[in-house]
């Protein structure tokens, strides 16, 4: 009788815990997408060319390569006007799948980069031939969000 007691008073506790999980589990309007790496540049004055001339080629060789190996989703440059002249006026933005995607791939990434690019040596010489003509403000590391609830 006592065993009796046990099992339906524990059977009892094990529906509640069940029912208070199910229903704090929130329904929200939207969920996490992509993850893109956002780079803030400002192009030095009359080096804008100059710079998209870089982007146009060696940059988008990169991501081209990146896309290709299915390490990324998509990339995208913004250009805009700056409003001071401490103020960026590009964004180079590449997107990846989700941040586990991304820190797993990084290692290879920089093997393939070291394949389309070159050696760390030539990698070094370019991003000082780049200060010449660009400074990097900022990049970070940001997700989209999606306004609909997780399917």
């Amino acid at each position: 009788m006592k065993r009796n007691l046990m099992l339906i008073v524990s059977l009892f506790t094990l529906i509640l815990t069940l029912n208070i999980v199910t229903s704090a589990q929130v329904k929200r309007p939207f969920h996490n997408g992509s993850v893109w790496v956002v780079a803030v540049i400002t192009m030095k004055p009359g080096m804008e060319n100059a710079y998209k001339n870089y982007i146009a080629s060696d940059w988008k060789k990169e991501q081209e390569a990146l896309k290709k190996d299915g390490q990324i989703i998509s990339y995208m440059v913004i250009e805009t006007e700056a409003h001071g002249t401490n103020d960026w006026n590009m964004l180079l933005m590449t997107e990846y799948k989700d941040l586990a995607t991304y820190e797993a791939n990084l290692t290879k990434a920089d093997n393939l980069v070291q394949t389309v690019i070159g050696n760390d040596a030539q990698q070094m010489q370019g991003y000082r031939d780049r200060l010449q003509i660009r400074e990097v403000q900022d990049v970070r590391l940001s997700r989209q969000i999606i306004l609909e609830p997780k399917p």
